[in-house]
Protein backbone atom coordinates (compact mmCIF):
# COMPACT_ATOMS: atom_id res chain seq x y z
CA UNK A 1 0.00 0.00 0.00
CA UNK A 2 0.81 3.49 -0.63
CA UNK A 3 1.30 5.78 2.35
CA UNK A 4 0.57 9.47 1.66
CA UNK A 5 2.14 10.40 4.19
CA UNK A 6 4.73 12.90 2.42
CA UNK A 7 3.66 14.67 -1.04
CA UNK A 8 0.55 14.36 -2.62
CA UNK A 9 -0.77 10.98 -4.13
CA UNK A 10 -3.75 10.11 -6.00
CA UNK A 11 -4.31 6.90 -6.99
CA UNK A 12 -6.09 5.99 -10.49
CA UNK A 13 -8.79 3.01 -9.72
CA UNK A 14 -8.85 0.14 -12.60
CA UNK A 15 -10.36 -3.16 -12.69
CA UNK A 16 -7.81 -6.02 -12.63
CA UNK A 17 -7.79 -7.82 -15.75
CA UNK A 18 -8.22 -10.75 -16.13
CA UNK A 19 -5.11 -12.98 -17.17
CA UNK A 20 -5.07 -15.42 -19.91
CA UNK A 21 -3.07 -18.34 -20.00
CA UNK A 22 -2.05 -19.77 -23.41
CA UNK A 23 -1.15 -23.85 -22.95
CA UNK A 24 0.94 -23.81 -26.12
CA UNK A 25 3.60 -21.86 -24.07
CA UNK A 26 4.94 -25.23 -22.49
CA UNK A 27 6.36 -26.40 -25.38
CA UNK A 28 8.48 -23.35 -26.78
CA UNK A 29 11.74 -22.57 -26.35
CA UNK A 30 13.17 -21.23 -22.94
CA UNK A 31 13.94 -18.27 -25.36
CA UNK A 32 10.45 -18.01 -26.49
CA UNK A 33 8.71 -18.11 -23.16
CA UNK A 34 11.22 -15.49 -21.86
CA UNK A 35 10.17 -13.00 -24.76
CA UNK A 36 6.39 -13.43 -24.45
CA UNK A 37 6.31 -13.33 -20.56
CA UNK A 38 8.64 -9.89 -20.82
CA UNK A 39 7.64 -8.09 -24.04
CA UNK A 40 3.54 -8.57 -23.58
CA UNK A 41 1.45 -7.35 -26.08
CA UNK A 42 0.80 -3.90 -23.82
CA UNK A 43 4.66 -3.41 -23.88
CA UNK A 44 5.27 -3.70 -27.18
CA UNK A 45 2.41 -1.54 -28.41
CA UNK A 46 4.19 0.93 -25.24
CA UNK A 47 7.38 0.57 -27.84
CA UNK A 48 5.68 1.73 -30.70
CA UNK A 49 4.65 -1.63 -32.07
CA UNK A 50 1.14 -1.31 -34.20
CA UNK A 51 -1.41 -3.29 -31.70
CA UNK A 52 -2.49 -5.66 -34.85
CA UNK A 53 1.52 -6.19 -35.21
CA UNK A 54 2.09 -6.62 -31.65
CA UNK A 55 -0.67 -9.71 -31.16
CA UNK A 56 0.20 -11.55 -34.75
CA UNK A 57 3.97 -11.60 -33.19
CA UNK A 58 2.52 -13.78 -30.14
CA UNK A 59 0.51 -15.36 -32.02
CA UNK A 60 3.40 -16.29 -34.04
CA UNK A 61 5.93 -17.56 -31.36
CA UNK A 62 3.03 -18.92 -30.02
CA UNK A 63 3.28 -21.87 -33.02
CA UNK A 64 6.59 -22.07 -33.16
CA UNK A 65 8.22 -19.46 -35.01
CA UNK A 66 11.39 -17.93 -33.49
CA UNK A 67 10.52 -14.43 -31.36
CA UNK A 68 13.25 -12.53 -34.16
CA UNK A 69 12.70 -14.21 -37.41
CA UNK A 70 8.58 -13.44 -36.20
CA UNK A 71 9.42 -9.90 -35.54
CA UNK A 72 11.15 -9.24 -38.71
CA UNK A 73 9.44 -11.11 -41.03
CA UNK A 74 6.64 -8.52 -39.84
CA UNK A 75 8.74 -5.74 -40.50
CA UNK A 76 9.55 -6.36 -43.59
CA UNK A 77 5.46 -6.25 -44.62
CA UNK A 78 5.79 -3.48 -43.46
CA UNK A 79 8.30 -2.40 -45.00
CA UNK A 80 6.89 -3.16 -48.61
CA UNK A 81 3.96 -1.89 -48.04
CA UNK A 82 5.83 1.49 -47.48
CA UNK A 83 7.55 1.17 -50.49
CA UNK A 84 3.91 -0.30 -52.26
CA UNK A 85 1.72 1.61 -53.76
CA UNK A 86 2.15 5.14 -55.83
CA UNK A 87 -1.55 6.41 -54.19
CA UNK A 88 -1.05 6.32 -51.16
CA UNK A 89 -0.76 9.09 -48.95
CA UNK A 90 2.51 10.36 -46.91
CA UNK A 91 0.71 9.59 -43.35
CA UNK A 92 0.13 6.04 -44.82
CA UNK A 93 4.17 5.54 -45.96
CA UNK A 94 5.37 7.40 -42.57
CA UNK A 95 3.07 4.92 -40.39
CA UNK A 96 3.85 1.99 -42.16
CA UNK A 97 7.91 3.17 -41.76
CA UNK A 98 7.07 3.32 -38.20
CA UNK A 99 5.76 -0.41 -37.39
CA UNK A 100 8.53 -1.39 -39.56
CA UNK A 101 11.10 0.49 -37.28
CA UNK A 102 9.50 -0.94 -33.90
CA UNK A 103 9.19 -4.51 -35.68
CA UNK A 104 12.92 -4.47 -36.09
CA UNK A 105 13.69 -2.72 -32.88
CA UNK A 106 12.04 -5.60 -31.09
CA UNK A 107 13.57 -8.54 -33.44
CA UNK A 108 16.74 -7.46 -30.95
CA UNK A 109 15.37 -7.41 -27.86
CA UNK A 110 16.34 -10.68 -26.84
CA UNK A 111 20.30 -10.23 -27.76
CA UNK A 112 21.99 -9.93 -24.72
CA UNK A 113 25.32 -9.24 -26.46
CA UNK A 114 26.43 -6.42 -29.08
CA UNK A 115 26.97 -7.99 -32.12
CA UNK A 116 27.47 -6.78 -35.59
CA UNK A 117 23.91 -8.63 -36.37
CA UNK A 118 22.42 -6.77 -33.41
CA UNK A 119 23.70 -2.95 -34.68
CA UNK A 120 23.04 -3.95 -37.81
CA UNK A 121 19.64 -4.49 -37.08
CA UNK A 122 19.12 -1.16 -34.94
CA UNK A 123 20.48 0.57 -37.47
CA UNK A 124 18.36 -0.17 -39.90
CA UNK A 125 15.67 0.25 -37.58
CA UNK A 126 16.82 3.79 -37.40
CA UNK A 127 17.05 4.31 -41.16
CA UNK A 128 13.72 3.63 -41.21
CA UNK A 129 12.10 6.17 -38.60
CA UNK A 130 14.44 9.07 -40.04
CA UNK A 131 12.90 8.31 -43.39
CA UNK A 132 9.78 8.47 -41.52
CA UNK A 133 11.40 11.77 -40.40
CA UNK A 134 11.92 13.39 -43.80
CA UNK A 135 8.06 12.82 -44.66
CA UNK A 136 6.68 13.77 -41.70
CA UNK A 137 8.74 16.54 -41.33
CA UNK A 138 7.91 17.45 -37.32
CA UNK A 139 11.41 15.98 -36.31
CA UNK A 140 15.15 15.64 -36.68
CA UNK A 141 18.01 13.41 -36.09
CA UNK A 142 20.64 14.99 -34.06
CA UNK A 143 24.07 14.05 -32.92
CA UNK A 144 25.48 15.40 -29.31
CA UNK A 145 29.25 15.59 -28.81
CA UNK A 146 30.07 14.92 -24.88
CA UNK A 147 33.01 14.54 -23.51
CA UNK A 148 32.39 10.79 -23.09
CA UNK A 149 31.55 10.44 -26.97
CA UNK A 150 28.39 11.06 -29.14
CA UNK A 151 25.19 11.20 -27.96
CA UNK A 152 22.08 10.02 -30.58
CA UNK A 153 18.22 11.33 -30.14
CA UNK A 154 15.72 12.99 -32.45
CA UNK A 155 14.35 16.52 -31.52
CA UNK A 156 10.48 17.25 -31.73
CA UNK A 157 9.84 20.82 -32.24
CA UNK A 158 7.30 21.92 -30.11
CA UNK A 159 6.50 24.58 -32.71
CA UNK A 160 7.40 28.46 -33.03
CA UNK A 161 5.54 29.53 -29.54
CA UNK A 162 7.65 26.80 -27.68
CA UNK A 163 6.80 27.26 -23.78
CA UNK A 164 10.23 25.32 -22.78
CA UNK A 165 12.37 21.81 -23.90
CA UNK A 166 12.28 18.61 -22.98
CA UNK A 167 14.34 15.32 -22.57
CA UNK A 168 13.06 11.93 -22.70
CA UNK A 169 14.82 8.92 -21.57
CA UNK A 170 14.52 5.05 -21.61
CA UNK A 171 15.50 2.98 -19.30
CA UNK A 172 18.06 -0.78 -19.87
CA UNK A 173 16.07 -2.29 -22.59
CA UNK A 174 13.05 0.74 -24.08
CA UNK A 175 14.91 3.77 -25.79
CA UNK A 176 14.86 7.16 -27.62
CA UNK A 177 12.51 5.96 -30.30
CA UNK A 178 10.35 4.03 -27.97
CA UNK A 179 9.03 6.88 -26.25
CA UNK A 180 7.98 8.34 -29.75
CA UNK A 181 4.44 8.82 -28.29
CA UNK A 182 5.59 10.55 -25.43
CA UNK A 183 7.24 13.02 -27.71
CA UNK A 184 4.38 13.62 -29.64
CA UNK A 185 2.24 14.52 -26.80
CA UNK A 186 4.70 16.60 -24.99
CA UNK A 187 5.27 18.41 -28.66
CA UNK A 188 1.68 18.35 -28.81
CA UNK A 189 1.72 20.86 -25.87
CA UNK A 190 4.41 23.22 -27.42
CA UNK A 191 7.46 21.82 -25.66
CA UNK A 192 10.49 20.89 -27.77
CA UNK A 193 11.49 17.02 -26.74
CA UNK A 194 14.30 15.73 -27.42
CA UNK A 195 14.20 11.83 -27.50
CA UNK A 196 17.57 10.69 -26.47
CA UNK A 197 19.46 7.70 -26.58
CA UNK A 198 21.61 8.36 -23.00
CA UNK A 199 25.11 6.10 -22.62
CA UNK A 200 24.17 2.69 -23.02
CA UNK A 201 21.09 3.17 -25.16
CA UNK A 202 19.88 2.55 -28.56
CA UNK A 203 22.22 4.46 -30.71
CA UNK A 204 24.23 6.17 -28.79
CA UNK A 205 25.24 2.60 -28.01
CA UNK A 206 24.82 -0.01 -31.12
CA UNK A 207 26.38 2.99 -33.72
CA UNK A 208 28.99 5.20 -31.77
CA UNK A 209 29.57 2.70 -28.95
CA UNK A 210 28.63 4.83 -25.67
CA UNK A 211 27.97 3.20 -22.83
CA UNK A 212 27.55 4.56 -19.16
CA UNK A 213 30.76 4.74 -17.93
CA UNK A 214 32.43 7.56 -15.27
CA UNK A 215 31.48 10.12 -17.22
CA UNK A 216 27.82 9.56 -17.61
CA UNK A 217 26.90 13.14 -15.82
CA UNK A 218 28.99 15.11 -18.14
CA UNK A 219 27.18 13.42 -21.05
CA UNK A 220 24.08 14.28 -20.11
CA UNK A 221 25.56 17.81 -19.12
CA UNK A 222 26.08 18.54 -22.76
CA UNK A 223 22.13 16.81 -23.29
CA UNK A 224 21.04 19.84 -21.25
CA UNK A 225 23.51 22.17 -23.01
CA UNK A 226 22.13 21.26 -26.47
CA UNK A 227 18.64 22.71 -25.47
CA UNK A 228 19.43 25.55 -23.23
CA UNK A 229 21.50 26.57 -26.24
CA UNK A 230 19.01 26.23 -28.89
CA UNK A 231 16.18 27.74 -26.94
CA UNK A 232 17.95 30.49 -24.29
CA UNK A 233 16.31 31.06 -20.89
CA UNK A 234 13.85 28.48 -21.44
CA UNK A 235 12.84 25.70 -18.60
CA UNK A 236 13.87 22.24 -18.75
CA UNK A 237 11.96 19.29 -18.12
CA UNK A 238 13.50 15.86 -17.73
CA UNK A 239 11.76 12.62 -18.13
CA UNK A 240 13.26 9.24 -17.35
CA UNK A 241 10.96 6.11 -17.91
CA UNK A 242 11.89 2.40 -16.01
CA UNK A 243 15.97 2.74 -15.23
CA UNK A 244 15.78 5.83 -16.47
CA UNK A 245 14.08 7.97 -14.07
CA UNK A 246 16.65 6.94 -11.71
CA UNK A 247 19.27 8.95 -13.97
CA UNK A 248 16.82 11.63 -14.45
CA UNK A 249 16.45 11.97 -10.78
CA UNK A 250 19.94 12.05 -10.24
CA UNK A 251 20.61 14.42 -12.91
CA UNK A 252 17.90 17.08 -12.18
CA UNK A 253 19.36 17.50 -8.62
CA UNK A 254 22.32 18.78 -9.87
CA UNK A 255 21.66 20.76 -12.76
CA UNK A 256 19.31 23.89 -12.15
CA UNK A 257 18.00 24.62 -15.51
CA UNK A 258 16.17 21.62 -15.33
CA UNK A 259 12.93 22.63 -13.35
CA UNK A 260 10.81 19.38 -13.36
CA UNK A 261 11.67 15.80 -13.78
CA UNK A 262 9.57 12.93 -14.16
CA UNK A 263 10.37 9.34 -12.81
CA UNK A 264 8.36 6.84 -14.28
CA UNK A 265 9.65 3.54 -12.82
CA UNK A 266 12.59 4.17 -11.36
CA UNK A 267 14.53 2.70 -8.26
CA UNK A 268 15.93 4.30 -5.16
CA UNK A 269 19.50 2.34 -5.46
CA UNK A 270 20.17 0.78 -8.92
CA UNK A 271 23.33 -0.20 -7.77
CA UNK A 272 21.28 -2.81 -5.62
CA UNK A 273 19.78 -4.65 -8.69
CA UNK A 274 21.41 -8.33 -7.40
CA UNK A 275 23.01 -11.05 -9.92
CA UNK A 276 20.37 -13.32 -8.95
CA UNK A 277 18.03 -11.53 -11.04
CA UNK A 278 19.73 -12.92 -14.28
CA UNK A 279 18.85 -11.45 -17.72
CA UNK A 280 17.97 -8.09 -16.09
CA UNK A 281 20.92 -7.61 -14.45
CA UNK A 282 23.27 -8.96 -17.39
CA UNK A 283 21.73 -6.24 -19.31
CA UNK A 284 22.66 -3.56 -16.74
CA UNK A 285 26.15 -4.87 -16.92
CA UNK A 286 26.44 -4.80 -21.11
CA UNK A 287 24.74 -1.19 -20.63
CA UNK A 288 28.01 -0.65 -19.19
CA UNK A 289 30.04 -1.68 -22.32
CA UNK A 290 31.51 -4.63 -19.93
CA UNK A 291 31.94 -8.26 -19.20
CA UNK A 292 32.83 -7.58 -15.82
CA UNK A 293 29.95 -7.34 -13.31
CA UNK A 294 31.87 -5.55 -10.37
CA UNK A 295 32.87 -2.89 -13.13
CA UNK A 296 29.80 -2.09 -14.03
CA UNK A 297 28.41 -1.55 -10.30
CA UNK A 298 30.73 0.39 -9.80
CA UNK A 299 29.34 2.69 -12.05
CA UNK A 300 25.79 1.94 -11.13
CA UNK A 301 26.71 3.14 -7.94
CA UNK A 302 27.42 6.69 -8.94
CA UNK A 303 23.73 6.71 -10.36
CA UNK A 304 22.30 8.36 -7.18
CA UNK A 305 18.57 9.50 -7.55
CA UNK A 306 17.95 10.38 -3.76
CA UNK A 307 20.92 12.80 -3.12
CA UNK A 308 20.97 16.24 -2.69
CA UNK A 309 22.47 18.50 -5.35
CA UNK A 310 22.42 22.15 -6.24
CA UNK A 311 19.14 22.09 -7.56
CA UNK A 312 17.00 21.86 -4.87
CA UNK A 313 13.28 23.42 -5.87
CA UNK A 314 12.27 21.23 -8.61
CA UNK A 315 9.03 19.47 -9.13
CA UNK A 316 9.02 16.09 -8.95
CA UNK A 317 6.27 13.50 -10.61
CA UNK A 318 6.78 9.99 -9.37
CA UNK A 319 4.33 7.43 -11.49
CA UNK A 320 3.76 3.90 -10.27
CA UNK A 321 2.30 0.95 -11.64
CA UNK A 322 0.11 -0.74 -8.66
CA UNK A 323 1.16 -4.08 -10.92
CA UNK A 324 5.13 -3.32 -11.50
CA UNK A 325 6.41 -6.97 -10.98
CA UNK A 326 9.99 -4.76 -11.25
CA UNK A 327 9.05 -1.70 -8.65
CA UNK A 328 7.30 -2.02 -5.38
CA UNK A 329 5.10 0.01 -3.65
CA UNK A 330 7.70 0.62 -0.94
CA UNK A 331 10.45 1.35 -3.64
CA UNK A 332 8.30 4.42 -5.29
CA UNK A 333 7.24 5.42 -1.97
CA UNK A 334 10.94 5.74 -0.79
CA UNK A 335 11.32 8.17 -4.32
CA UNK A 336 8.66 10.33 -3.26
CA UNK A 337 9.67 10.77 0.06
CA UNK A 338 13.47 11.11 0.39
CA UNK A 339 14.04 13.11 -3.18
CA UNK A 340 15.84 16.11 -2.09
CA UNK A 341 12.72 19.02 -3.12
CA UNK A 342 9.69 19.74 -1.21
CA UNK A 343 8.19 20.16 -4.58
CA UNK A 344 6.54 16.70 -5.29
CA UNK A 345 3.27 14.46 -5.77
CA UNK A 346 2.89 10.54 -7.09
CA UNK A 347 0.00 9.32 -9.11
CA UNK A 348 -0.72 5.08 -8.90
CA UNK A 349 -2.35 3.44 -11.43
CA UNK A 350 -3.50 0.89 -9.99
CA UNK A 351 -3.15 -1.89 -12.87
CA UNK A 352 -0.05 -0.18 -13.98
CA UNK A 353 2.17 -2.31 -15.40
CA UNK A 354 6.11 -1.40 -15.43
CA UNK A 355 6.13 1.96 -16.81
CA UNK A 356 2.56 2.09 -17.23
CA UNK A 357 2.56 0.30 -20.75
CA UNK A 358 -0.90 -0.60 -20.25
CA UNK A 359 -2.29 2.80 -19.93
CA UNK A 360 0.13 4.63 -22.44
CA UNK A 361 -2.27 7.56 -23.59
CA UNK A 362 -3.69 8.41 -20.38
CA UNK A 363 0.32 8.32 -19.09
CA UNK A 364 1.32 10.35 -22.23
CA UNK A 365 -1.60 12.77 -21.36
CA UNK A 366 -0.60 13.11 -17.33
CA UNK A 367 3.02 13.60 -18.07
CA UNK A 368 2.89 16.12 -20.80
CA UNK A 369 0.23 18.21 -18.92
CA UNK A 370 2.33 18.18 -15.69
CA UNK A 371 5.58 19.00 -17.69
CA UNK A 372 3.58 22.13 -19.73
CA UNK A 373 2.40 23.39 -16.19
CA UNK A 374 5.58 23.27 -14.67
CA UNK A 375 7.20 24.94 -17.26
CA UNK A 376 4.42 27.67 -17.42
CA UNK A 377 5.07 27.88 -14.04
CA UNK A 378 8.64 29.14 -13.99
CA UNK A 379 8.14 31.01 -16.90
CA UNK A 380 5.64 33.37 -14.89
CA UNK A 381 7.90 33.52 -12.42
CA UNK A 382 10.89 34.20 -14.48
CA UNK A 383 9.81 36.08 -17.72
Amino acid sequence: MINPSSGTVKVREYSSRAILGDERREGLSAEAQAALRQFTVDRLVGYGVDPADAQELHERVLRGQGWQYAATELANVCISSAAGDAMWSFPTRITYLRRGSALLRMSQVMMLTDTVERRQIYAAAAELYAQAAVLSLDRSRVTIDTPAGLLAGWLISGGQESVGSAIVIGGIEGYAMDFQSLGDSLAARQIDTLLLDGPGQGESRFTHRHYLGPGWRDAYRSAIDFLADRAPGRPIAFIGNSMGGSIAMAVTATDRRVVACCENGGIPAPWMVPPSMGTFFSKMVAFCGTNDPQSAVSVWETVTPLTSGSNIDYALLVIHGGDDPLVSAEMAQTLLITAPTEHKQMVVFSDGNHCIYNHKSDRDMLIADWARAQLDAVAIITP
